[in-house]
């Protein structure tokens, strides 16, 4: 479950490192943007000490719902940043340990793994 995941992610974190660090960015790593969504906000709601910020590096995670509702056209625009609005308030929240679920649309919910994907 994302509690699980998030309750052993903060475990080996707090094993290893230090306070002192300012915070850890995860890459979403192919998870749909609610995924990762999601696994942020399970992370931010462990309890005990989190000494650092935990966050997403969103690429994909963010992007991916407006770029295919954008679609490079100007009649897409504004509906491309309503769903942007929608990811990033999500995102938002989930940093904060205060995300709901349900946010966006099926597009959000898209596996967004790629195999042999480079940077």
């Amino acid at each position: 479950t994302p509690e699980e995941i998030a309750l052993a992610t903060v475990k080996v974190l707090r094993r290893t490192v230090p306070a002192a660090v300012p915070g850890v960015t995860f890459l979403s790593g192919g998870q749909s943007e609610e995924e990762a969504t999601i696994h942020l906000n399970a992370m931010n709601l462990v309890s005990g000490p989190r000494p650092w910020s935990l966050t997403f590096s969103y690429g994909r995670a963010l992007q991916a719902t407006v770029l295919k509702t954008w679609q490079g056209k100007t009649e897409n625009l504004q509906a491309a940043k309503d769903a942007l609005l929608v990811r990033a308030k999500a995102n938002s929240e989930a940093a904060e340990g205060k995300y709901s679920g349900g946010a966006g649309s099926a597009d959000a919910l898209q596996k967004l793994y790629v195999k042999n994907y480079s940077y």
